[in-house]
């Protein structure tokens, strides 16, 4: 099987993307999608082991791939990673900035060292990569940026240093689209929802039974597939978006819209005609949910 992208073949034909965060999960998903359109990714990320395996994935389905492993939040590292890259494949046309990661936590006992740790994965790294990206290509040559956010718009209790990072990303994404727009670049963000991802499998199990509630606070009545993100990155990357900048694009069932659950509660019996689009020929359903109906 191949990716079963809804965008037209070979839309990305010649160009170079880079996909932070390209290891697992939505990083890994929207790497197979823009590969299978026709893109040379490169997968960015902390983990060699785990980039190799997905670079492994692209590489079976005869799609161009590279991995270049780096903390993003050390300034000289992304530096010379983005110069190194330049060097091997030339104009870089598009970077989806996906890197990130939190804990969750309760405010009153997140530690100055942890939150300052939370903003630097979803905030820091982010700025330093397509800050580099922008001085050392697109400056010169145009291109496209997407940042990803998250489900933040009405805070995010026990997450909170998540939150106060990606409330950041959004408004950095405006400030770049204003200043870089002179030359030819476009930066948008992108809010995912809850998402089937291998992100699930990451929390403790204290979380599990929150997780398998979620979709119950989603009018759609389900959570997403990574193919659901993954779409809208690869559409804002490509010439159809081209007059699209400065604009966050939330992907999360109409979830953000409430207030909190115990507010606005939606009925538990409440039908749905929604369907998940997943064209994601190598997903996987994460371990927390594999044994619970969907």
């Amino acid at each position: 099987m191949t990716y079963q992208s809804t965008l037209a073949a070979n839309i990305f034909s010649g160009q170079t993307i880079i996909i932070t965060g390209g290891g697992s999960g939505i990083g890994r998903c929207t790497a197979h999608e823009m590969a299978s359109l026709g893109a040379k990714v490169i997968l960015v990320g902390r983990t060699q082991t785990k980039l190799d395996n997905v670079a492994a994935e692209i590489s079976q389905d005869n799609d161009l791939v590279d991995t270049y492993a780096l903390d993003i939040r050390d300034e000289d590292e992304v530096r010379a990673c983005i110069s190194r890259l330049i060097a091997k494949h030339g104009v870089i046309h598009g970077l989806v900035n996906n890197a990130g990661g939190q804990f969750p936590a309760k405010m009153e006992n997140i530690s100055k060292k942890g939150f300052e740790a939370v903003v630097a994965n979803n905030l820091t790294g982010g700025f330093l990569i397509s800050r580099e990206v922008f001085r050392q290509s697109m400056k010169a040559n145009g291109g496209a940026i997407v940042n990803i956010t998250a489900d933040n718009l009405n805070g995010m209790p026990n997450m909170g240093h998540s939150g106060a990072a990606r409330a950041g990303v959004e408004n950095l994404t405006k400030t770049q689209a204003w200043e870089w727009g002179q030359y030819g670049v476009r930066v948008n963000a992108v809010a995912p929802g809850w998402v089937n991802s291998s992100g699930f499998d990451t929390y403790d199990e204290s979380m599990k039974a929150m997780i398998l509630s979620l979709k119950n606070h989603v009018p759609l009545k389900r959570v997403a597939t990574e193919a659901e993100i993954s779409s809208v990155l690869s559409f804002l990357i490509s010439r159809a978006a081209n007059y699209i900048s400065g604009q966050t694009i939330r992907v999360d069932g109409a979830s953000s819209l409430g207030s909190s659950s115990v507010v606005c509660p939606l009925p538990s019996s409440a039908a749905t005609n929604s369907e998940s689009f997943n064209g994601f020929h190598r997903s996987e359903l994460p371990n927390v949910l594999k044994n619970n109906n969907k």
